[in-house]
């Protein structure tokens, strides 16, 4: 493998060194999808009540979240500081999937709802170990002017692992096999990371960085009270915004029509605002005033990937209990038909990573972005549509659409993302990004699972109709919040 160094990346990278740079996203991607969109919505529906599913999923994923959202930059932090002579990044990669592979099996033998719960927040907590240093690594080893092709490969590992659980794990989950399902995440899991840990080669730093470790550790929390800060103040505004529509509402179509826009409205509207008030309040904690304030561009970054990853997150979780009630199915063929659902989507994906990151080395990376969000609303309104005329065919259509825009979103926008932080604090701050990717499932799911279980007691369907409305909202809010970034000139090695 040609020689790389971590602190001042310069050596040119050959095709292969890209493939072994990211393939630990692979086994993680599997793991993570094969947990978050089929595992636990399976379960739940087995062992919640039907009426207050979306809810109990709700809860269970938020709860998880929070974790996630402590630990990653966390993670990324330490190894940050990290003066192992394996390197900084890899011995984190082992420990995390180690652990992984014993809360899977908690997953599988787990009984009634409570031991899932303890089960997903143990996977939460060994999952991130990993996955926040793993984001560092592109800016260790890879040159700026290489990094578009880089975050390719990442993106296509990212997206590859929708494709495979498609037409493989999502099967056996459907047909009752769910042991062996778990038993193909985890050997998927710890190939690529005994594969990661051989291959790339990291130099280990001499010393460890000077600056305090705890001021760092103590604004991580401050995050994480910002964006349930910003969660609060997102629900308050949109309560009162929707309780104006309802009073109007009541006064011309009555008393229950009205209840239903204050959910529905309060409910969409909600989600938008805790986006960016809660990324604001958090980075402004996590980072400083000061350097939020320099770093705006890195912040917006945030408020955009989280508009978008927000509402791509959702939309999984809760499109097997979608598709029991459109198609009027059990939770076991829903599964396979997520799956089916899940592999159009990953064809899309994979061909526009493909494209995507030969793009953003050539062409403005905002405006890729930009038209990502755009698409994927497209896509996002047709799901829409078959809530009102079920149509497996407009399923994948949608599918398609929605595969497309988010692998070219994943590559372009990770693109962005790495040449906004500073270099030597690069874990750090991509930790910090977790605000987009933790704080997606816990500002669309929180909000959504309830107002859907609400609004589908009083009219059933409409539940899904409103909080699919606020997705595709989100979708085109990511587009307008690219306003606010400047991308920096884009220099060669």
């Amino acid at each position: 493998m040609t020689s790389i160094t971590a602190t001042q990346p310069t050596a040119r990278l050959r095709w292969y060194d890209f493939l072994f740079i990211n393939l630990f996203w692979l086994g993680l991607n599997v793991r993570n999808t094969a947990v978050g969109s089929l595992f636990i919505p399976y379960l739940v529906a087995l062992f919640a009540p039907a009426d207050w599913k979306n809810t109990a999923l709700s809860a269970m994923s938020t709860a998880g979240l929070v974790i996630a959202m402590v630990v990653q930059p966390l993670a990324g932090l330490a190894s940050d500081r990290s003066t192992s002579r394996f390197g900084r990044r890899r011995p984190f990669i082992i420990v995390g999937s180690m652990l992984d592979l014993v809360f899977l099996v908690a997953i599988g033998i787990s009984f009634n709802y409570w031991s899932l719960l303890v089960a997903v927040l143990l996977i939460q907590l060994s999952a991130n170990i990993s996955h926040g240093p793993l984001q560092g690594i592109i800016p260790d080893l890879v040159p700026e002017d290489q990094r578009g092709r880089a975050s390719s490969i990442k993106a296509l590992f990212e997206l590859l692992p929708i494709f495979v659980v498609g037409i493989s794990i999502a099967k056996m989950v459907g047909e009752g096999q769910l042991g062996w399902a778990i038993a193909a995440t985890g050997i998927v899991l710890l190939v690529t990371a005994l594969i990661t840990i051989v291959t790339v080669k990291e130099q280990p730093l001499t010393e460890k960085p000077r600056g305090s470790f705890w001021q760092p550790m103590r604004r991580v929390l401050y995050m994480l009270g910002g964006i349930l800060a910003g969660l609060a103040v997102g629900l308050l505004c949109g309560a009162l915004i929707g309780g104006v529509a309802g009073l109007i509402t009541w006064l011309v179509a009555g008393k229950e029509a009205a209840l239903g826009m204050i959910v529905g409205v309060g409910g969409m509207l909600a989600m938008a605002f805790a986006v960016v008030i809660g990324v604001w309040a958090g980075a402004s904690t996590a980072l400083g005033k000061n350097n939020a304030r320099t770093h705006s561009s890195f912040v917006w970054w945030i408020v955009n990937r989280l508009f978008f990853l927000a509402a791509i997150t959702s939309l999984q979780r809760f499109a097997q209990y979608f598709f029991m009630y459109s198609f009027k199915i059990d939770i076991g063929q829903a599964t396979i038909l997520f799956g089916s659902l899940i592999t159009v989507v990953g064809v899309g994906t994979v061909a526009s990573a493909f494209i995507g990151g030969w793009l953003a080395d050539r062409f403005s990376k905002k405006l890729l972005v930009g038209w990502s969000g755009i698409l994927a609303g497209i896509g996002c309104a047709g799901l829409l549509a078959t809530i009102l005329v079920p149509s497996e065919t407009l399923i994948y259509i949608s599918g398609m659409i929605l595969g497309v825009a988010t692998g070219m979103f994943m590559t372009t926008n990770w693109a962005m993302g790495t040449s906004l932080v500073p270099a030597a604090e690069a874990g750090f701050y991509l930790g910090v990004s977790n605000l987009a990717g933790a704080g997606a499932g816990i500002i669309g799911g929180s909000i959504g699972g309830p107002v859907a279980d609400y609004l589908n007691l009083s009219t059933p369907g409409l539940g899904y109709f409103v909080i699919f409305a606020g997705y595709t909202l989100l979708f085109f809010l990511s587009t307008v919040s690219l306003r606010y970034i400047r991308e920096p000139k884009p220099t060669t090695v």
